[in-house]
């Protein structure tokens, strides 16, 4: 098994290696981080050497300069539109477009050249959870996670793909779920305790994100105890290193994949290895793709994709001039309109290739309060505003360094729905990404030429309705609902619910 585990404690060092450790650092200008070391136990002192020495000392100072000098640069990027070339929308693409799309992709997913990566890093704090994310129940009526209904989507798209093509293979489509240290122990036992929702427990792999040290405003590295540094996730941008280090690109070559989609846990709606958006990115030879949706109108505060000074990049809100940012096209659509949604597409050339350029990418600095001893009396400190930066690189800083981009518009209705905030938000919320799941379960029924009708005390905004994923990856297997009336409660979750509803 290619995949690092847990092991037992390192033996004790030796005093020749703590002094070599000791002098690294110096080196470095970090020897701050010894401060108490001689008036620790035997055990504390373990902790703290197997700590930096797992550490990458120069690394830390070199993202650390980077990204203080990329902070304090004046320079002024271009910004420009992205090329036709590269951008296609569905909501615009003839039915027979999408399913050339659709068919290269099914095609790849069935001679199993497909995997997927989840960024499943984060804990639902904001929802009032301290299990991982993808653990979240959002009160469907099924009561499924983020996690099982993901697991469902590929469940059905590999039997989608052996049927429509005919293969005589095994379909299979590797799921590698990337966690942060503390979601890891979580994730891998809610998988272990439902089975894998049905997957193999072979082609399910949890993986780990980087941390990088918290850092004083001068780049010092802060105790959090006098025993362990500060540390936090190397943000989603960390997915790059993880891979490598953590023996994930070994394992796709090893599987013999030649493309990769990587989507956050929190999108309900994600279609989990679409086969259009992979279809369509090899239709265009892209090394790099992303999904996107349509801007709402040319304030909404999010990210979009365009060019900075020539090259792909994600261009901030803050960044646009309004004037710019209300352009608009021949057609009456905006200029700089694909928002992004952190939805990907990779080939596993691409992954591999990101270690030559790795030095040249642009880390981020977040300014936190930071709790830290005191170095002089050794005390805790929780400081009231932030007094020091976490440092994290986004999942989007590699586009600049594509060669060939892909970028597909899809339906945001259809496609995204985050969850973000805590319940009764109104907003990214569990109820929002409840009803949005709701109502495009509506629409599969109602595109299939049936009708949803709310049954006893319920409302058209409040149904009680759901189709399982087993059952439906995008709205296909409903033809026989045709000009049925489905009235609510109903949840269907196999192919025999639907025989029954026809049958009434």
């Amino acid at each position: 098994m290619p995949f690092k585990t847990s092991s037992a404690s390192n033996p004790v060092p030796t005093q020749a290696r703590v002094d070599a450790l000791k002098a690294k650092y110096a080196a470095a200008q970090q020897e701050q981080v010894f401060t108490f070391y001689d008036s620790l136990s035997p055990e504390e002192q373990m902790a703290l050497y197997d700590q930096l020495s797992k550490l990458d000392v120069d690394r830390v100072n070199r993202i650390y300069k980077k990204a203080v000098s990329s902070l304090e640069s004046t320079t002024n990027l271009s910004i420009s539109p992205l090329p036709n070339d590269c951008f296609d929308s569905v909501l615009d693409a003839t039915e027979s477009k999408q399913k050339e799309w659709e068919s290269i992709g099914l095609k790849s997913i069935s001679e199993n050249k497909v995997a997927v990566i989840l960024m499943a890093g984060g804990q639902g704090t904001r929802l009032g959870s301290s299990a991982p994310k993808g653990c979240y129940d959002i009160g469907l009526p099924s009561h499924k996670s983020l996690f099982q209904l993901q697991a469902e989507r590929i469940l059905r798209l590999q039997k989608i793909a052996k049927d429509t093509t005919g293969t005589q293979e095994k379909v299979v489509i590797p799921w590698y779920v990337m966690t942060s240290g503390p979601t890891r122990a979580a994730t891998e036992a809610f998988f272990q305790s439902h089975g894998y929702f049905g997957l193999e427990k072979e082609n399910v792999i949890v993986f780990e994100q980087g941390i990088l040290p918290a850092l004083t405003d001068d780049g010092k590295i802060f105790l959090e105890t006098k025993s362990k540094i500060a540390v936090a996730p190397d943000g989603n941008g960390g997915i790059y290193a993880a891979l490598r280090n953590e023996n994930v690109l070994t394992d796709l070559t090893s599987r013999d994949i030649l493309y990769v989609h990587a989507y956050c846990v929190d999108n309900c709606l994600v279609r989990v290895a679409d086969p259009v958006f992979i279809g369509y990115s090899i239709s265009k030879h892209a090394d790099c793709g992303a999904k996107v949706v349509r801007k709402a109108y040319a304030e909404e505060p999010v990210g979009v994709i365009a060019l900075k000074d020539g090259k792909f990049n994600v261009v901030e809100y803050s960044e646009f001039d309004p004037t710019l940012a209300a352009l608009t096209k021949a057609n009456g659509q905006l200029e700089y309109g694909a928002a992004n949604i952190a939805n990907h597409f990779y080939t596993v050339d691409f992954l591999k290739s990101v270690e030559r350029f790795e030095g040249e990418l642009e880390y981020h600095i977040a300014r936190k309060k930071i709790k830290h001893v005191d170095l002089k009396t050794g005390e805790l400190q929780s400081p009231m505003k932030p007094n020091g930066m976490k440092m994290e690189l986004f999942v989007f800083d590699v586009f600049p360094f594509t060669e060939r981009m892909s970028v597909l518009e899809v339906d945001r209705k259809e496609e995204f729905s985050p969850l973000k905030n805590a319940p009764g938000t109104g907003v990214d919320d569990p109820d929002t990404s409840r009803r949005d799941i709701i109502n495009q379960h509506v629409g599969f029924v109602e595109r299939a030429g049936g009708e949803v009708v709310p049954g006893a005390g319920e409302t058209q905004d409040k149904l009680t309705f759901e189709i399982s994923p087993l059952v439906s990856y995008a709205g296909e297997g409903l033809e026989d609902l045709k000009g049925k009336t489905i009235r609510t409660p109903v949840v269907i979750e196999t192919v025999s619910d639907i025989e029954k509803l026809v049958a009434l």
